[in-house]
């Protein structure tokens, strides 16, 4: 029988940008499921539920290997979920069997690919690589797709925006298109990226010296996104499984809309999928301004649990992701270095980055879950958090080759700033 992607093109639209999946697609899964299963094997290492200890290379290879059973269980786990929630519509067993073993394979080809570029033939991660390429791919299309769309312009933000002129069009509508990428939202993308990488440089800087080395100074950055962009990750996912759950939990036991208690979770339209009512509506951002004006409400409910989730990963990760004051207080002593004026011991170390570090992880998850929401509020091509992470991946690659400099030049301090 025939595969029914509406819905599938519609489900969680937010989460395909960070995890580079295509609707309808081999990849339809994108790299969710790899992503996934390194963040939950990273906050049981990180939480002490299971031991790790980073020194010891026999720990690092069952690491290794522990996180590629878990993505292969994650990608069996995914390709089954899309298909019993009904993402496909109603499928025969023959037929469901088929889409499970392409998404199965095209999710290990994906982690094939991530491995070798992680063994030495690139540079980074494959799966930071894949992000960049699926937010490059998004923007370009937004801004120079020629195929026509149902105003008589074309799809493409700028051809559109020459159409219309051309055409004698309102003023307005050169720049704004319900339903379609526009001036607007070219604009709004170019300033948001800005607003990026401008942020991305925000930092406190702390005077360390080496305690060996009298002749050696420099200074340790605390950047205002400290923990860079995890929050934003781990926000959408949750966003994205609560969809999940409650479009299954709808698609079987209430599709009439019918249950009361049922209806707390998320009701959805029957013939468009969409959310109409529950959790998971207020969990999906209403879309563009015309959305926004049209429910204030949600619109205004949305934006608030973005920031307070946004918030809440940054304070958790924080402690489980190793970032906190102590494990870069025992990094800085490990290799040596010292803040000048303080003594060299553990608490009077600890206290000081205490000053930074709690406050600097607040303010930066407030500001990429607004920037996050706000931006889809915007229209912004690839979104606010495909902006975010682009930004911050590209920058990290910066950093990755700044790194390798330094630990050729400073052999001693290899390890002090890896983090």
């Amino acid at each position: 029988g025939s595969v029914d992607t509406v819905k599938s093109a519609q489900f969680h639209p937010f989460v395909r940008v960070i995890f580079a999946s295509t609707a309808g697609t081999l990849l339809e899964l994108g790299i969710g499921p790899i992503v996934t299963a390194g963040l939950i094997i990273q906050l049981l290492a990180g939480s002490d539920l299971i031991g790790f200890d980073n020194t010891n290379p026999e720990d690092r290879a069952l690491f290794t290997t522990v996180s590629k059973i878990f993505s292969f269980l994650m990608i069996a786990f995914q390709s089954a979920a899309y298909i019993v929630t009904g993402q496909y519509g109603r499928l025969t067993l023959s037929t469901a069997v088929i889409i499970f073993g392409q998404l199965f394979i095209a999710g290990f080809v994906l982690m094939m690919l991530d491995e070798m570029v992680q063994k030495g033939w690139g540079i980074g991660s494959g799966i930071s690589l894949f992000i960049v390429a699926g937010i490059t791919k998004t923007i370009w299309m937004s801004s120079f797709n020629l195929y026509p769309s149902a105003d008589g312009r074309r799809i493409g933000a700028i051809w559109a925006f020459f159409e219309g002129i051309m055409r004698g069009d309102p003023v307005l509508d050169w720049f704004y298109r319900p339903g379609y990428p526009d001036m607007i939202g070219l604009l709004t993308t170019i300033a948001v990226f800005a607003f990026v990488v401008y942020v991305e440089g925000m930092r406190v800087e702390l005077p360390i010296s080496h305690s060996s080395f009298r002749g050696f100074r420099g200074k340790m950055p605390i950047k205002l996104l400290y923990v860079s962009n995890i929050p934003v990750i781990l926000t959408y996912t949750l966003f994205g499984f609560v969809q999940m759950v409650s479009q299954l939990v709808w698609s079987r036991w209430n599709a009439d809309n019918g249950n009361t208690l049922l209806n707390m979770f998320g009701t959805f339209n029957a013939t468009t999928g969409r959310p109409t009512g529950g959790l998971v509506y207020y969990t999906t951002s209403p879309g563009s301004l015309g959305g926004v004006v049209n429910e204030p409400i949600r619109a205004l409910v949305y934006l608030l649990i973005v920031v307070a989730i946004c918030v809440l990963f940054s304070l958790t990760w924080l402690e489980i992701g190793g970032l906190g004051a102590e494990n870069m207080a025992d990094q800085l002593l490990s290799s040596g270095m010292q803040v000048p004026g303080f003594r060299r011991s553990r608490r009077p170390l600890v206290a000081l980055l205490n000053r930074y570090i709690p406050t600097i992880t607040v303010i930066g998850g407030f500001i990429i879950g607004m920037l996050a929401a706000l931006s889809e509020f915007l229209n912004v091509f690839g979104s606010g958090m495909g902006a975010l992470l682009c930004v911050s991946i590209m920058y990290q690659y910066y950093q990755t080759m700044v790194q390798e400099q330094v630990d050729e030049l400073y052999p001693f301090l290899r390890g002090a700033f890896s983090r």
